[in-house]
């Protein structure tokens, strides 16, 4: 099974458009070792062939064009099968609508995020004055196999505000565990965390490889900087910094390759040779870059 970081940075990209933080005017001014990265998905495949896109970003079509395994035939076919959601956070699905000009889209996302979706920010609705969608409604705790590979979404708790109103915290925002049906191994997809819950825990075990949120090195980030006025646990993410932060939670972990997504502009992991980005690595752990490509082997 093959795992494809289309983007790895959060809702904005790095750098920010209208963003000076001290991360941002590295990666313009090319003062200190770091890569510019755009928002935050992933392709999944068995054979290198058939991909399944986790997120639609809007920086979809660049994404798309720095992948040559999801270029198009000569007819039009794409070797894109369908789309998974995580939740239905813009950076997340803003791509869809970059996907009109198709033959029709495989949608599998929660009633929750398809609800916001349609009657919230209407997203689905737009699309489907273009397309046709398909959609396949994702239960949290069920087993659905796409052909080869299987996946079971898993319920992520979170206490961020629901700006359009789903009218269920159930499935707003869940993780997926994706397992190669012929070897067993299972890789976790986890873009957005706000508390490691023992149920968290319990989808990360026996897994070989992890893309979890690192949106955040230090919770009051963001106010630190002047920049907003919510801590990231208050935007639904855990920090990956200090005590009963991320990394200490999961550098111990017997997971081959733990990796961080989503990463803010402000993170100071995004700078090669920032002391955090050291800290990360000495724990084990790697920040993911656009391209980063990771196979999950059978033992």
């Amino acid at each position: 099974m093959w795992l494809r970081v289309l983007g790895s940075a959060a809702g904005g990209g790095y750098p920010q458009w209208n963003c000076s933080c001290p991360t941002c005017r590295a990666v313009r001014d090319g003062t200190r070792p770091t890569r510019s990265r755009t928002q935050s998905s992933i392709a999944v495949s068995l054979d290198r062939e058939r991909w399944f896109l986790f997120n639609a970003s809007p920086d979809i079509r660049a994404q798309f064009e720095a992948f040559a395994g999801l270029h198009p035939g000569d007819d039009r076919t794409t070797p894109l099968q369908a789309v998974l959601l995580t939740d239905a956070e813009i950076d997340h699905t803003l791509g869809l609508l970059l996907l009109r000009e198709g033959r029709g889209i495989r949608l599998h996302a929660t009633e929750a995020t398809y609800t916001t979706l349609t009657s919230g920010i209407g997203v689905l609705t737009t699309l489907e004055r273009y397309c046709p969608v398909e959609w396949t409604r994702v239960v949290p705790g069920q087993d659905v196999s796409l052909g080869g590979i299987s996946y079971r979404a898993f319920d992520v708790p979170t206490a961020k505000h629901d700006r359009f109103g789903s009218g269920t915290a159930e499935g707003r925002v869940v993780g997926y565990r994706l397992t190669d049906e012929s070897t067993g191994r299972a890789a976790v997809y986890l873009p957005g965390v706000q508390v490691l819950t023992p149920a968290v825990h319990e989808e990360l075990e026996e897994c070989t490889c992890l893309l979890i949120d690192g949106t955040c090195w230090h919770d009051d980030e963001l106010i630190r900087l002047g920049l907003a006025g919510k801590t990231a646990h208050e935007m639904g993410h855990l920090a990956i910094g200090g005590p009963g932060g991320s990394l200490e939670q999961l550098s111990r972990l017997p997971i081959e390759r733990k990796i961080y997504i989503h990463i803010n502009n402000t993170n100071p992991i995004l700078l090669e040779d920032s002391p955090e980005r050291r800290e990360v690595e000495r724990s084990g752990m790697e920040v993911a870059s656009d391209g980063l490509e990771v196979e999950v082997k059978a033992r």
